[in-house]
Order: C-alpha cells, then sequence, then structure tokens
C-alpha cells in the first residue's frame, strides 16, 4: 500500500509521487519502469481506505440499532429508592 497521487511530468520521463506527510507536502520522482506498481499500491490504500469506511459504517449501524431494542441498557440504576407521592 501506498499514500498519496501519482502525476506525469510534463515533457519528462518520469512520473511524480506526492504525499501528505508531517503536515507538508512530499514529493518524489519515480521512472517509468515503477509507475504500475506503484499506482497499484495506491489503489490498494485507496481500497482499503473504502474497505475500513464500509466496515465502520456496518458497526455503527449495529450499535444504533443495539441501542434503539434496549434503551434502559444505558439507564443508570437508581441509588435511592423513590417515595410515594403524597397528594395534599
Amino acid at each position: 500500500m501506498e499514500r498519496g497521487v501519482l502525476c506525469r511530468m510534463a515533457g519528462r520521463p518520469h512520473y511524480n509521487h506526492q504525499t501528505w506527510q508531517n503536515g507538508r507536502n512530499v514529493s518524489r520522482y519515480v521512472p517509468r519502469s515503477e509507475v504500475r506498481a506503484l499506482q497499484q499500491a495506491i489503489d490498494g490504500y485507496r481500497r482499503f481506505l473504502a474497505l475500513t469506511q464500509q466496515y465502520a459504517d456496518l458497526i455503527i449501524h449495529r450499535t444504533r440499532a443495539a441501542r434503539a431494542v434496549e434503551p434502559h441498557a444505558l439507564k443508570r440504576p437508581r441509588t435511592t429508592p423513590r417515595l410515594p407521592r403524597k397528594d395534599v
């Protein structure tokens, strides 16, 4: 896997791989012979992000459904007994 984007450099035989690291844009030159493998690695990272997002959405949906079915599970029990009301 690899983060970033791959850009073809105009009029040059190499490509530019750009990533964001430590709050800065980092660029490195990539020879044409390595472009295909790097693009597959970038695509793999994007696939990983999509799958983790889908997984998180599924877990969030299950959590919300469980809370809707069992609302009493979120309430804390009373520590003091409730006294009966006196009608005045």
